[in-house]
Formats: structure tokens, C-alpha cells, sequence
């Protein structure tokens, strides 16, 4: 599966800033719902109003960070990411062998990390207010959903509980254009930001912003930029970005058990 990740830098040039601009934007209030767009008359379903339909198969472009993405990071490696004295303690104790005994492989393959994992993803409509993605890292599923099809919140699981709305950005009073897809998930499983150990815990939650384009030769792209928020476990916010390419078909999709060590 590693073998798949592209490094070609040049199919997202400019798009770390895209992201990082959109990320502002939103927390300076320039998100609108569709409904805002359009005089307070929202679509029927979220598959109706989609600005764009995310179906379809789509393949991780492994372009920034390679060495933490594709190689298993040494013990106590936390570059970049801002993590607290208590989430040291448990990093430096990590041991992917307690993890196995436990039968917790799949802790690196939770909602907040798996999207910056070498992956596949297999998007399709669960029904009209139901996205679902399917990972083959780990084999995993999360399920987006929008307005009230809000999921219960049962038992914490590693994918999470995740709401959905498509919202649009605008600059200087211009009337918003350019809609994404923002998802915020909670409700998680402790799990591991890196596969070193480096954790998240039972209060973080997870923002996303989903961003999608189409390169001049006609390639669908999409960025995701994510933000975890864990008042334990690190300092400040952790940010990071993902870019996918879309695929003309499975050919690429190889689903994969959740490993504690590759």
C-alpha cells in the first residue's frame, strides 16, 4: 500500500495555503450554511445540496512529512506536533507489544489520524443526509452525517460520532461561493496521533475541512485539513494537511489490517 503514495509536489503547489486560509476564515466567521446563500432555504437532503459529490475512489498523495507518514517514527520522535508533559509520559512508555496483547492495533487508525495515513478511500452515499468513507488502512469506516441524522452517542469508538454541513466562505461582504465540507467529530476512542505512541484521549475532538478542486489536466483533487484539540494531551492545537487524488476506479483500493508496528 506505501507503494501507491505519490510524491509529486507538483499536482499541489499552493494548496498548504488554500488550506490554512480557509482554516481562518472560518474562525473569523465567514462560514455560511447553504441556507444563508440562498435566503434561508435550506436543500431537502445533503446529497441534494451538495456543491460537489465526494463518490467515488480516491488515493493519499504523500507530499509533506513524508518520514512520519510512510516510517513508523522512533520511540519519543514528537517533532512537530506540540504535545504536553502528560502526553510525553505516555509516549515514552509506548510499547507496540502491550499494544498487540490488548488487541489494540488499531489505535493509530482512529478518526484523527487515519486521513493522514498512506491510504485509500472509498466514499460513497450511505442515503440523502449519510456520508460514508471507507478506509483500506485498517479497514475502517466513518460515517459523516448532516442535519438531524445525528448519530447517538453511544459507546466511543475509534472513528468517533461525526456531524456534517456543507458550508461556504466569502471575503469582503462578497456573497459566499466556493462551498467545502466541514466535519467535527467526538465521542473517540484514545488513540495515537503518530504510531509511536504519541496520544489523543477521550477529550479530543477533531475538526475537518474538506476542500475539493480540479487541476488544469482535469485530476480531482482533495485537500483535508484536520485539527485536533486535546486539553490533556498537547499545548495547542495540532494541525495537519492531506491531499487525495480521485481514482478512475478500485484498481488501488487493497483494504489492510490495523498493525501496531507498520
Amino acid at each position: 500500500m506505501r507503494q501507491r503514495a505519490s510524491k509529486n509536489l507538483g499536482l499541489v503547489v499552493g494548496t498548504v495555503g488554500v488550506a490554512v486560509i480557509l482554516l481562518t476564515m472560518q474562525e473569523r466567521g465567514y462560514g455560511q450554511g447553504r441556507g444563508a446563500a440562498q435566503g434561508n432555504q435550506p436543500p431537502p437532503t445533503a446529497k441534494a445540496g451538495a456543491p460537489f459529490d465526494p463518490a467515488g475512489y480516491w488515493v493519499s498523495l504523500i507530499t509533506n512529512n513524508w518520514r512520519f507518514r510512510m516510517v513508523p517514527p522512533a520511540k519519543g520522535d514528537y517533532a512537530v506536533i506540540p504535545i504536553s508533559a502528560a502526553g510525553k509520559k505516555i509516549a515514552d512508555a509506548w510499547d507496540p507489544a502491550v499494544d498487540e496483547a490488548s488487541h489494540n492495533q488499531c489505535k493509530y487508525y482512529g478518526a484523527a489520524s487515519i486521513m493522514y495515513q498512506p491510504t485509500s478511500l472509498h466514499v460513497t452515499w450511505q442515503d440523502d443526509n449519510t456520508l460514508r468513507m471507507d478506509t483500506d488502512a485498517g479497514t475502517q469506516t466513518r460515517v459523516f452525517r448532516f442535519g438531524s441524522a445525528t448519530a447517538p452517542q453511544g459507546a466511543r469508538t475509534w472513528q468517533g460520532s461525526s456531524a456534517a454541513v456543507w458550508e461556504a466562505r466569502r471575503a469582503n461582504g462578497a456573497a459566499p461561493s466556493a462551498r467545502y465540507l466541514k466535519v467535527t467529530t467526538t465521542n473517540m476512542l484514545p488513540g495515537y496521533l503518530r504510531k509511536n505512541g504519541v496520544p489523543y484521549g477521550e477529550s479530543a475532538s477533531l475538526t475537518e475541512y474538506y476542500d475539493f478542486y480540479t487541476e488544469r489536466d482535469g485530476t480531482a483533487m482533495m485537500i483535508v485539513t484536520a485539527v485536533v484539540q486535546d486539553p490533556v494531551f498537547l499545548e495547542q492545537r495540532y494541525i495537519v494537511i492531506s491531499h487525495f487524488k480521485k481514482e478512475s476506479d478500485a484498481s488501488k483500493w487493497d483494504p489492510t489490517p490495523c498493525s501496531a508496528r507498520w
